[in-house]
C-alpha cells in the first residue's frame, strides 16, 4: 500500500517528526529525568533528529522530490519481534532491572523509526514502513544496555545498525541485499570498543548474561520461542547445528579435564539466546540446508573459541557470542559456494515440510539434551559441591574458580563464604596456581569481611593472617550456619526464596551437599560438610 503526500515533502517528514516529539517527550519520564545525563541524551538525539528533519525537508522542496510511505509488513519482521518480545517479558518478570528499562528501550524503538525513514529519504524517496526495527532494537537489548550515564551510546549502536543495514550492501541471489545483521554488527562494533577500552563496566552486560537464566525452564522456553521462526523461515538447521556443535565440544572438554568448559553450564543461556535469536537471520545466512549447518556449526565453535580467548586475556567473557556474527555474516556466500546447493533431505520435500522435518529432528535432540542435563535448570557445575570436590580432586582451573565463587558468595552475604574463600586464597597464593591470588595478605579481604559479617572462624583466621595477639598461626575451616544456607545454595538461578530449615535442608542434598540426604531440619544450626 502506498500513501502518497500528494507531492508535498512537508506532510511526509510529519511521521519523523511525530517519532522525534515522541523521544523528546519520554525524556520526561521519571527513570530519564532523574538522571542528568540521560536526560542530555534524550535530548540531543531528538535535537538531531529535528535537525536533520529540518534539512530534508528544505532539500526536497528545493530538489522538487515527492517523498512516500510504502505498508509493508513482513512476516520475518514481527514473528522475530514477537519472539524476542516474549524473551523480554519472561526474562523481566524474574529480573525486575528490565521493566525498569522499558522506556528506555521505547526510547530507542521511537529513535530507530525516525532515524530509518530520516536516513531512508536522504537516499531515495520511498521509505518502506513496518515492523522492520521492531526486532533490530530487541535483539539489541537482549545482550547489550549502556548504564544511564552512558546512554547516549544506546542510540549511536542503534544508529550505526540502522545505517550498516542501509549503506553497506553487496549483490546476493540477484539483487542488491544488506550484509551485516542490523543487531549483531553494532553490537559487535562496541563490544571491540568496549574491550580495547577495558570500560565493560559502563554497560550492564555481565548482569544480563547472568540474571537471563533466572526464570525457570529458560532453555524449554526458548526453544519453543524459535520455533514459529524455524517454520517460516527454516533456519533450524542453523540452530540445531549450533547447540549440537557446542554441547560436543563440552563432553569432550569434561571428559578430557572433569570440569565443565563453561563452568556452570554446557552452553551458558546467553549462548543459547544467541543462537535462536541473533545470529540466525535469514536475510543474512545462507539460503541452503547444507550452507546453514555449516554456518550454525562455525558460530557454535567460534563461542568457544571467543570464551577461550577472552578469558586468557582477563577479559569480560559475555561477549563470546557477538563478537564473531558480522564475520560470519561476512562469509555468507562463501559458505554458499562451499555447500554447491546440496540439499541434505531430497528435493522432492516441499521447503514446508523440509523445515518440519528439521524441526522434528531438533525436537529430539533437544528432549534428549534436556535428559542428560546438557541443558535445563539442573546442570551441577553451577553449585558449590562440584567444584569443592573438584578443587579436591586437583582438576586444573577448578580451585581458582571455586574461589571466584566463594568470593561472589561473600560479597552476597555468607560469612562462611568469606571464610572459605580467604583460605582458598592462601591456598592460591601457595601453589601459584591463580595469578590474580599470588599475595597471600589478599586474603585479609574476604576475611575481614566474613568477621564482620560475625563468622568467628573467618576473625581467627584473620586475626592468624596479621600475627595480631589471639592468633593462633593457624588456618581452619568451619561448618556453615543456617543463616550462609539461601546464599550459597544458590547456584547461577539467583536468589533463593525459602527460608525454613527443612526446605534447605532438602535444597542441599539436591545439590549433592554430603551427608544432608534423609536428615530431619538442622539440630546444630550447621551444614555437613
Amino acid at each position: 500500500m502506498k500513501v502518497s503526500e500528494h507531492g508535498l515533502a512537508k506532510k511526509a517528514l510529519l511521521l519523523p517528526l511525530a517519532f522525534t516529539f515522541g523521544l523528546a517527550g519520554l525524556a520526561f519520564l521519571g527513570p530519564v529525568r532523574q538522571n542528568p545525563k540521560s536526560l542530555t541524551a534524550f535530548l540531543g538525539a531528538a535535537a538531531a533528529l529535528c535537525a536533520w528533519n529540518a534539512l530534508l525537508l528544505v532539500w526536497a522542496r528545493r530538489g522538487g522530490r515527492t517523498l512516500t510511505i510504502e505498508v509493508v509488513l513482513k512476516k520475518q519482521h514481527y514473528l522475530q519481534a514477537c519472539a524476542q518480545g516474549s524473551v523480554l517479558l519472561y526474562w523481566g518478570w524474574y529480573w525486575p532491572s528490565v521493566y525498569t528499562f522499558a522506556p528506555f528501550i521505547l526510547a530507542q524503538l521511537v529513535f530507530a523509526y525516525a532515524f530509518d525513514m530520516l536516513l531512508c529519504w536522504s537516499r531515495r524517496d520511498t521509505y518502506t514502513l513496518g515492523f522492520a526495527p521492531f526486532p533490530v532494537i530487541f535483539s539489541i537489548n537482549l545482550f547489550l544496555w549502556f548504564k544511564p550515564d552512558w546512554f547516549f551510546l544506546q542510540f549511536a549502536m542503534v544508529a550505526l545498525g540502522l545505517a550498516a543495514k542501509e549503506l553497506i550492501r553487496w549483490n546476493k541471489d540477484g539483487r542488491r541485499a544488506h550484509i551485516f545483521n542490523p543487531s549483531s554488527f553494532p553490537l559487535a562494533v562496541f563490544s571491540l570498543v568496549l574491550l580495547a577500552t577495558s570500560r565493560s563496566d559502563i554497560t550492564w552486560g555481565q548482569n544480563i548474561a547472568s540474571t537471563q537464566f533466572y526464570p525457570p525452564h529458560m532453555y524449554l522456553v526458548l526453544f519453543l520461542i524459535g520455533l514459529p521462526g524455524q517454520f517460516f523461515f527454516g533456519v533450524t538447521s542453523m540452530t540445531m547445528s549450533a547447540v549440537i556443535s557446542t554441547y560436543v565440544f563440552g563432553r569432550l572438554y569434561f571428559a578430557a579435564t572433569g570440569i565443565y568448559f563453561f563452568y556452570d553450564s554446557y552452553i551458558p543461556i546467553a549462548v543459547f539466546l544467541g543462537m535462536h535469536l541473533l545470529f540466525n537471520d535469514p536475510s543474512t545466512s545462507p539460503r541452503t540446508e547444507l550452507g546453514r549447518i555449516i554456518y550454525g556449526t562455525l558460530y557454535g565453535l567460534s563461542t568457544v573459541v571467543l570464551y577461550q580467548l577472552l578469558g586468557s586475556a582477563g577479559m569480560p567473557t559475555f561477549y563470546d557470542k557477538l563478537l564473531q556474527v558480522p564475520l560470519l555474516n561476512l562469509s555468507a556466500r562463501a559458505i554458499e559456494h562451499i555447500a554447491s546447493k546440496s540439499p541434505i533431505l531430497p528435493r522432492w520435500l516441499s521447503a514446508r515440510q523440509r523445515n518440519l522435518a528439521y524441526m522434528s529432528i531438533w525436537a529430539v535432540a533437544f528432549t534428549v539434551l534436556s535428559a542428560v542435563q546438557g541443558v535445563g535448570d539442573s546442570h551441577p557445575g553451577q553449585w558449590l559441591p562440584f567444584w569443592r570436590q573438584a578443587c579436591g580432586d586437583g582438576r586444573a582451573y577448578a580451585c581458582p574458580y571455586l574461589a571466584d565463587l566463594e568470593t561472589s558468595y561473600c560479597d552476597r552475604g555468607s560469612g562462611w563464604a568469606c571464610n572459605e574463600a580467604g583460605l582458598m586464597h592462601i591456598a592460591l597464593s601457595r601453589s601459584g596456581e591463580d595469578l590474580r591470588r599470588l599475595d597471600a595478605a589478599g586474603a585479609a579481604t574476604p576475611l575481614r569481611r566474613g568477621c564482620e559479617l560475625g563468622f568467628e572462624a573467618a576473625c581467627r583466621n584473620l586475626s592468624a593472617l596479621n600475627n595480631l595477639p589471639g592468633g593462633t598461626g593457624k588456618f581452619a575451616s568451619a561448618l556453615p550456619a543456617i543463616e550462609d544456607l539461601p546464599v550459597i545454595l544458590q547456584g547461577s538461578k539467583g536468589e533463593i526464596r525459602e527460608r525454613e530449615p527443612s526446605a534447605l535442608y532438602a535444597l542441599a542434598c539436591r545439590e549433592g551437599w554430603p551427608d544432608t540426604c534423609g536428615h530431619s531440619p538442622f539440630t546444630a544450626n550447621s551444614l555437613p560438610q
